[in-house]
């Protein structure tokens, strides 16, 4: 039962994802905000298959900010890159330098707000990247940031990147962690296992802190949200 879940997530979502980012860029060709709503429903279309096809519920934790924020997120799956774009309210998500370039994903993505990130942290691409922040800033966006740069296994605890200090300092936004337990269901390699994932928001940590005192406060509290979600 499980592989048939796979097989038919794997069929209708990437199939159905041709079509929606194949069409993207005629979106981000009309405006930013039709951009934004063509995402939102990619991410409702995810979510529909997730939920339907491979079994796996939602529970919310905590309390979401209704205001604009900086959230840092444990990044465990793919499920967070693409949930949380509509849960959040369509924030603006920093997104790998790479990713950016894929043809016609890429075009779309900056179109839609993305703040792309170099991996090598030149002066200029943490510029360009507090530009970007700044913008989204202006707009009363939120911004998502996956402060450890990477996917991690559950209960891995790498050190933050650089860019979350930048984009703490830059924004002067109040920084609300998050973390799910998304990967004892959503495996790196294997089969996706029904269940339930639970999703919390910790409490907010302000802005304005030194920055070793931000870090480990979000760092710190990322992780304990993991294993309160597990």
């Amino acid at each position: 039962m499980i592989l048939i879940r796979n097989l038919l997530f794997m069929l209708v979502f990437y199939t159905g994802s041709v079509f929606i980012v194949g069409t993207a860029p005629l979106s981000a060709m009309i405006s930013q905000r039709a951009m934004m709503r063509h995402a939102t429903a990619w991410t409702r279309f995810h979510g529909w298959t997730v939920r339907w096809l491979l079994g796996i519920r939602i529970r919310v934790e905590g309390t979401q900010p209704v205001t604009p924020v900086l959230y840092a997120c444990k990044h465990q799956s793919m499920w967070e890159t693409l949930d949380l774009q509509g849960r959040l309210g369509a924030p603006a998500i920093v997104l790998k330098e790479e990713l950016a370039r894929i043809p016609v994903w890429g075009f779309a993505a900056r179109q839609y707000g993305a703040i792309v990130v170099d991996r090598d942290a030149s002066a200029r691409a943490m510029r360009n990247m507090m530009r970007e922040a700044k913008a989204a800033k202006t707009q009363g966006r939120s911004v998502l940031i996956f402060p450890e740069g990477t996917r991690v296994f559950p209960g891995e605890q790498p050190p933050l990147k650089p860019g979350f200090a930048g984009l703490y300092r830059i924004l002067g936004m109040p920084t609300v962690p998050i973390a799910t337990d998304i990967g004892k269901l959503w495996p790196r390699r294997g089969l996706k296992r029904p269940g339930i994932v639970t999703l919390r928001f910790g409490e907010v940590v302000p802005p304005g802190l030194p920055r070793e005192e931000a870090e480990v406060r979000v760092h710190a509290a990322m992780n304990a949200l993991e294993r309160q979600a597990d």
